[in-house]
Formats: structure tokens, C-alpha cells, sequence
């Protein structure tokens, strides 16, 4: 393809207002008869196959921003415990930067957690998880994850693009960009949001350099799902879409005249939104659903009396179970990514209430959206991740001011646990160890790249090949290293 093209295109989509700006799928022009197969490459989002084999085909990514503490949820700890009110080692903490523990006075915190074993695996999870537990011959829980930023939005950053800092394309944002979508009424790559929003916010899930039509569209649990994508009061669909092919017309004369893809590609972003209008409603339509699905998921239950916590509102855990009901409908009607976050785990205080509180209401619809899309027979080719920033010290928070029945815990890079299921990932298994505190890894560490580079592989792509060339460099999701970690892989 002749370069000035790629940088007019790119010019032209990084300009457009909104991640829909060119999301339909070159089907649908070919359909309208606007463009031949030949220009199918007009279309970014068209359906691509994976350059290498591939087990993933969809992602769900469930995003715990503020970082959920390993050691009162996933990596068992009992030493931890023994030593619970000891100042830890001077050479542990001497050289390590802190957002707020105090050194001088810092002391271990074992968890008052009780862990048990589940499934046939063994594997050994927190109390405040006993539907996951339920889930654990799927769930593939790596306990040796570590991170290079010990803040949330730079951590975010690293998590969902690979680096620390702004402008990169997340990895929803490299999929698509990779494989396309599958679905043609429907954006490639939707983010949900229960409760607060993280404080990485929109960089989270940004194209970054990539086009803008690989972001993602924010989609709403209720009313309208996406922002101004109805019609003004006093204009019917008819009449929509009379000025619609009014305008269609225009364009494919200017198209027939210049065969300028840019044309076509401005068309198939009004008939996205076109379709999109009746599409995006009857998703978020939950009315088709059996009674025994909304109660699986939690989407009927009773809301906690008490939810002044931090990620606490009064219709939470309603709104994440739907967001966890509505990804898998989502993933039903071909879209390539989806993102859940819930905001916030960042548990400075009152852990034990609070963590508490959002696993009672992530722990049920989790559980339930992995049994469904197995019942479904959509776990084998849609990867699960369930990944936060970085996790918790094994210390006690300390700054001036906390009380000691209100303690949390401050942020730790060094060592922490996140879990997948699905996707051709490698069920029942726990990966990975940190030391007897759950400081660091002591075998296996994953980095967060090389769990990028992982998932990747799931999909059919090599990490060092699947690259971008911006600003005269060949860009990846890995630039800053990374490796497969073959093990997880079933």
C-alpha cells in the first residue's frame, strides 16, 4: 500500500471525534454496494485471521483499579501471620519507595483471612471468594506477577498498554487493530463501568497512535448506552434515514469520481451509528434473559445497607452483575473486547470491611459469567482476565493519623496475583510463588509484559512481530520486553 495513503488515512481517523468514527465493518459496505472486495482494506475493522495459530478469539477484561490485596484473597500466607505485628527485616524495606508506609515504624500484617482448597486442583482461595471457588479447575491464578510502577495511573498505564506513561494503544486497542471484529452492528472494543471510574479513566483504554477507531466506546448499563447516539426530540428514524441516504448519495458520487477510501470510509461510519441506534438498546435488554440467569449472576439481588465504602454506591453490585451479564452478550454478538473496571481497591483503611464489601460484589458475577460462557460453549475461545495494578504491602499502613482497627494496606509492585480462565489458558493451575510474606516472587515471576506477550500468543501473534510504525519505529505492545510464558498455556 502506497505510504502517503497510510498517513492521509491516519490522519483521518486519528482526527474523528469519537472511537465510532469508522467501526463498520467493510461487509457492510460491500452490502450497500459502496465498496468492491478489493477495497476491503478501506475498512480498518474488517475481520482479519491471526497470522498464527489461535485459541483466544474474544477478551473480557475485568479491571479491579486501586488493586486488590494477594494476600487476603489469593496467595495464602501463613507465616505472614505468625509474624503479624513484627517490624519486617531493615535490608526488605531500606532501598523500597512507598506512597505512605513509614519505615521507622512499619510492622507485617498477616491476614485475618481464612484461606481453603477448592475443586479438584486444590486451589487455595480466600473466604471472601466462595463462588470463585467454584470456578477453580477453569481458573489459571498466577501468584508471581510483579510491575514497574508503584502508582495507579502509571501502573494502570503499564497494565493495559505495556509502558507507564500516556499515548500508547491499550491491548483491547492492539487486538483490534489486529483481528478486526466480528460484529457489524456493534463497536470492535466496549468499556463498562460500575461504581467510580479508575483513575487512569479513558488512557485505560485508549488507541493511543493507532487510529481512533480502535478505541474504546463507553457503553451505559441503562438509558441511553451510548452518549448522544439518539436521535434529537422531533427526528424519527425515518426521516434519519432519509437524510442518511441523501448523504450516502452525495459521498458515493465524490467516491466514484476519486475512489478515495476516506470517502468510503466516512460512509460506513454513519451506517454504524445508523445500526447501532437499534443495535446498542436490545443489547442492553435484558427482559430475554431467564430469571435463573439474572439471579446467577446476582443482577436481582439485595443491595448491602451499608455501601459508603470506597467503590460503594447504591446501585453497585446491580450494576457490575449487569456489566458481567451484558460482556457476555456482548461477546455473543462478535465484539473482539470488552473492559469491566470497578473503582476503587485501593484499601488504605478499613481492609477488612471494605475489601469485603467489593468481593461480595464481584465474587458471584465473576463466577457466573465463567460457568456461562462454558454452558455456552464460549470459554474455549473467549480469554477471562481478571487483572488489577499491582497489589498490597504484607505491611501495615502507618501514616500519621491511622488508627490501628481502621488499617489498610499501601501499594506493592513487587509481587501480586491476578487469574484467567478461558481462552486456552491452562485451568487449575496456581503459578508462580512469592516468599513467605508475599513480598516478592521466589519462583516463576511474570512480569506484566510477559503477560502481554502471553496473551498475545493466545491469539494467534508473535509479541516481537506485531508491531505499528510510528514516528519512523516499528512499536509494540512489549517494547519493553516481555516473553511467553508456555506453562499457562494449556
Amino acid at each position: 500500500m502506497n505510504s502517503n495513503w497510510q498517513q492521509t488515512r491516519r490522519d483521518f481517523f486519528t482526527s474523528s471525534a469519537s472511537g465510532l468514527g469508522a467501526a463498520a465493518l467493510a461487509l457492510l459496505l460491500q452490502q450497500d454496494g459502496v465498496l468492491e472486495a478489493a477495497d476491503v482494506e478501506a475498512n480498518p475493522l474488517a475481520p482479519k485471521q491471526p497470522p498464527l495459530p489461535a485459541t483466544a478469539k474474544q477478551c473480557i477484561f475485568i479491571l479491579p483499579a486501586g488493586a486488590p490485596s494477594h494476600v487476603d484473597l489469593f496467595d495464602p500466607k501463613p507465616k505472614l501471620r505468625e509474624l503479624h505485628g513484627e517490624k519486617p527485616p531493615a535490608s526488605l524495606v531500606e532501598n523500597v519507595r512507598f506512597a505512605f508506609v513509614k519505615k521507622e515504624t512499619a510492622v507485617l500484617a498477616g491476614s485475618a483471612r481464612e484461606f481453603s482448597k477448592h475443586g479438584e486442583c486444590g486451589m487455595e482461595l480466600s473466604d471472601f471468594l466462595p463462588h470463585l471457588g467454584t470456578c477453580a479447575d477453569d481458573i489459571c491464578l498466577v501468584r508471581s506477577m510483579h510491575t514497574d510502577a508503584f502508582n495507579h495511573h502509571p501502573a494502570q498505564l503499564m497494565l493495559t498498554s505495556g509502558v507507564p506513561r500516556f499515548g500508547r494503544p491499550s491491548m483491547g486497542s492492539w487486538l483490534n487493530y489486529g483481528l478486526g471484529s466480528e460484529s457489524s452492528d456493534l463497536p470492535g472494543y466496549v468499556v463498562m463501568s460500575a461504581g467510580r471510574g479508575s483513575s487512569g479513566g479513558v488512557s485505560n483504554w485508549s488507541s493511543g497512535f493507532l487510529p481512533s477507531t480502535y478505541e474504546g466506546v463507553v457503553f451505559r448499563s441503562q438509558g441511553e448506552p451510548v452518549l448522544n447516539l439518539n436521535n434529537p426530540a422531533g427526528i424519527s428514524r425515518d426521516v434519519q434515514a432519509r437524510a442518511l441516504d441523501t448523504l450516502t448519495a452525495l459521498n458515493k458520487q465524490r467516491y466514484e469520481a476519486l475512489q478515495d477510501p476516506e470517502i468510503a470510509s466516512r460512509i460506513s461510519s454513519y451506517e454504524l451509528a445508523f445500526r447501532m441506534q437499534a443495535a446498542a438498546p436490545e443489547l442492553i435488554d435484558l427482559s430475554g434473559e431467564t430469571q435463573a440467569t439474572l439471579d446467577s449472576y446476582g443482577v436481582t439481588r439485595k443491595e448491602p445497607e451499608k455501601h459508603n465504602f470506597r467503590g460503594g454506591g447504591p446501585n453497585v453490585y446491580r450494576q457490575f452483575a449487569t456489566n458481567c451479564l451484558l460482556a457476555r452478550r456482548l461477546i455473543e454478538r462478535g465484539v473482539r473486547f470488552v473492559t469491566l473496571v470497578h473503582a476503587s481497591w485501593d484499601h488504605h483503611s478499613n481492609i477488612d470491611q471494605e475489601l469485603g464489601y467489593n468481593t461480595g460484589m464481584a465474587d458471584q458475577p465473576i463466577a457466573a459469567l465463567i460457568k456461562d460462557l462454558k454452558q455456552r460453549g464460549l470459554l474455549d475461545s473467549t480469554l477471562l482476565i481478571f487483572a488489577g495494578e499491582f497489589g498490597r504491602t504484607p505491611l501495615w499502613e502507618n501514616r500519621a493519623g491511622r488508627k490501628n482497627d481502621a488499617v489498610g494496606r499501601d501499594h506493592h509492585p513487587f509481587g501480586y496475583s491476578v487469574f484467567m480462565a478461558g481462552g486456552g489458558i491452562k485451568g487449575g493451575l496456581a503459578y508462580g510463588e512469592t516468599d513467605e510474606i508475599g513480598w516478592a516472587p521466589v519462583k516463576d515471576p511474570v512480569h506484566v509484559n510477559d503477560f502481554h506477550a502471553t496473551t498475545l500468543k493466545l491469539f494467534g501473534f508473535d509479541h516481537l512481530r506485531f508491531t505499528h510504525r510510528f514516528k519512523g519505529l516499528q512499536v509494540r505492545l512489549t517494547d519493553q520486553g516481555g516473553k511467553v510464558i508456555q506453562r499457562l498455556i494449556a
